[in-house]
C-alpha cells in the first residue's frame, strides 16, 4: 500500500473514532502520551493541507475554464462585440490568454489554446469588417484603435504568443498597432522607466512592469530582435530602483518622481504583477545576458520576502504587511504561480518553497465556488498614499483580475507536482527532488487500533 495513503488512514483513525459515522471527541482516557504518538493527531486546518494531486488541481482549473468559456461568448450582438461577463479585449484577458497558452502546454488540454485562438481570430475577423462607431463599442475600439498601455500592453504579448503558437492566425496588423502603443504611448522618465501623469505627474505604477516589460521580451522572440531584451531588463532596473522596499523585501505600489518622501503602500496584486513580470522576463533572458543575474537576484529576494508574509491559511493580505487587511485571492494566485514557476525553472529550492506554493494554491482553490467563479478578488485599483484606500477596496466574483492568475497558478502547480515528490511528515507537507520513500518511516495500526511506527 502507498505509504501516503496508509499514513492518511492512521491520521484519520487517531483524529476521530466514529459510531454510526458520528465523530466523538477524543478525551484523555482515549489517548495520551503513553498510549499514542500525539504528534500524529490531525490538526484542524481551515485550508486544505496535505496530499495534493494533479487531478484535483486540473478539476479546479476545468471548473474555472467552463465558467469563463460560457461567460465570454465570441459573437457579435447588435453590431457590437457581445457584452459577456468579461471583456475579451481587456488587459485582464490578455493575462487570461497568456495563462491559457501555458496551461495548454502543461496539461495537453487543447481546449485551453483553442479558446485563445478562437477568441483572437474572432476579434481580428470582426475588426477587419467593422464599420460601426468605435465610440459605441469599447471592445472593438481597443482592437482597432488602442490608445493606452492598459489597452495594449498585456494584449500585445498575448497576441504575439498566439501568433507564434498558431501560424493560421492572420493578426499581424493588429499586433503592430498594439506594439506601437506599447512603444510610444507611455510617459518615459530619463532612464526610460515608464510613468503616468495620474494621479500626479511622473507617477510610477508598479502595475506597469507587467503592462510593458513582458510584451517587450516576447517581442524580442517574435521579431528575432535580442536587443529588445536590453530595453526590457533596463526598464526592470528602473522599477527596482524606485519601487523596492529593501527592509521588507517587497515593492511599493506607487512612486512619485522627485518627491522627498515616497509612499510605501505594498498592495498585494501589484506585487503579483512585479514577480510575474520577473518570471516572464527570466523566461526570455539568456543565461549570459548582462542583466539576468540582477533580475534573478531580485526575483529571489522578492520570493523570500513574500514567503515571510504568507498568512496561516495560505493567503496574502490586500496590503501585504498589514495583517488587518483582508485575504486577497488574485495576489495569492499570482504568488502561487510565481513560486511554483521559480521552482520548476530551477531558480528556487523546492524544499523550502514547494510547501509555500502548494499552500497558496490550496487557499486559492478554496475560493473557487461551485459555478467556477473566483471569490475574494479585489476590483480594479488606482494609486493611494494611505492604507484605508486599499483596505476598503471592494471584492467581486466579476473582477476579471483573478481568473487568468488562477489558471496560470493551477498549471504551474501541476508542473510542480509532476516534477517533484511531496510527502506529509508529522502533518507537515515536505517536497523532495528525488523520491525519499525508501528511507521514510511508515505507520500502521496495532491490534488495539493505535498507531505504531515502523522504521526502515
Amino acid at each position: 500500500m502507498n505509504k501516503l495513503i496508509l499514513l492518511g488512514m492512521v491520521l484519520t483513525a487517531i483524529a476521530s473514532c466514529s459510531d454510526n459515522n458520528i465523530p466523538r471527541t477524543i478525551t484523555d482516557e482515549d489517548i495520551n502520551d503513553t498510549k499514542t504518538p500525539l504528534h500524529l493527531l490531525q490538526p484542524d486546518y481551515k485550508t486544505s493541507y496535505g496530499i495534493l494531486s494533479p487531478e484535483s488541481v486540473k478539476a479546479d482549473m476545468d471548473r474555472v475554464f467552463a465558467y469563463i468559456d460560457k461567460a465570454t461568448p465570441a459573437k457579435m450582438a447588435d453590431g457590437k462585440v457581445n457584452l459577456g461577463t468579461y471583456r475579451l479585449t481587456s488587459y485582464e484577458w490578455g493575462v487570461m490568454y497568456n495563462a491559457l497558452l501555458d496551461a495548454a502546454n502543461t496539461t495537453g488540454d487543447k481546449r485551453y489554446s483553442d479558446y485563445v485562438t478562437n477568441r483572437i481570430r474572432f476579434l481580428a475577423t470582426e475588426a477587419d469588417k467593422y464599420t460601426g462607431n468605435l465610440e459605441e463599442d469599447g471592445q472593438m475600439r481597443q482592437v482597432k484603435k488602442p490608445i493606452t498601455l492598459d489597452d495594449a500592453g498585456a494584449m500585445a504579448g498575448a497576441w504575439m504568443r498566439a501568433a507564434m503558437a498558431d501560424s493560421t492566425l492572420e493578426i499581424s496588423k493588429y499586433i503592430e498597432q498594439y506594439w506601437n502603443v506599447v512603444e510610444n504611448s507611455p510617459v518615459y522618465l530619463k532612464d526610460e522607466t515608464i510613468a503616468r501623469n495620474r494621479p500626479h505627474y511622473n507617477a510610477v505604477w508598479l502595475d506597469d512592469m507587467y503592462m510593458a516589460i513582458p510584451s517587450i521580451a516576447i517581442r524580442s522572440k517574435y521579431t528575432s530582435n535580442p536587443s529588445l531584451l536590453d530595453k526590457a531588463s533596463g526598464m526592470a532596473s528602473g522599477f527596482f530602483k524606485r519601487m523596492w522596499i529593501p527592509e521588507k523585501k517587497i515593492f511599493r505600489h506607487g512612486y512619485l518622481e522627485g518627491a522627498r518622501h515616497q509612499p510605501s503602500m505594498a498592495w498585494g496584486r501589484a506585487n503579483g504583477w512585479a514577480i510575474l513580470t520577473m518570471c516572464q522576463l527570466l523566461d526570455y533572458l539568456p543565461e549570459n545576458h548582462a542583466k539576468r543575474q540582477e533580475v534573478l537576484d531580485m526575483f529571489r529576494n522578492h520570493a523570500a520576502g513574500l514567503t515571510e508574509l504568507q498568512g496561516i491559511d495560505g493567503f496574502w493580505h490586500q496590503l501585504l504587511d498589514r495583517n488587518e487587511t483582508y485575504n486577497e485571492t488574485s495576489a495569492t494566485a499570482i504568488f502561487a504561480y510565481a513560486l511554483a514557476h521559480g521552482i520548476n525553472e530551477g531558480w528556487l529550492e523546492v524544499t523550502t518553497y514547494g510547501p509555500v506554493a502548494q499552500l497558496a494554491w490550496e487557499a486559492v482553490s478554496s475560493k473557487i465556488n461551485e459555478y467556477g467563479e473566483v471569490e475574494g478578488v479585489c476590483v480594479g485599483t488606482g494609486m493611494g498614499f494611505e492604507p484605508t484606500y486599499y483596505a476598503y477596496r471592494p471584492v467581486s466574483v466579476k473582477a476579471a483580475h483573478g481568473y487568468g492568475p488562477v489558471i496560470w497558478a493551477g498549471a504551474e502547480i501541476i508542473r510542480l507536482l509532476k516534477n517533484y515528490y511531496s510527502y506529509v511528515n508529522d502533518s507537515a507537507v515536505h517536497y523532495y527532488e528525488t523520491d525519499p520513500e525508501a528511507d521514510m518511516p511508515i505507520f500502521s495500526l496495532d491490534e488495539n487500533g493505535k498507531a505504531k511506527e515502523i522504521l526502515h
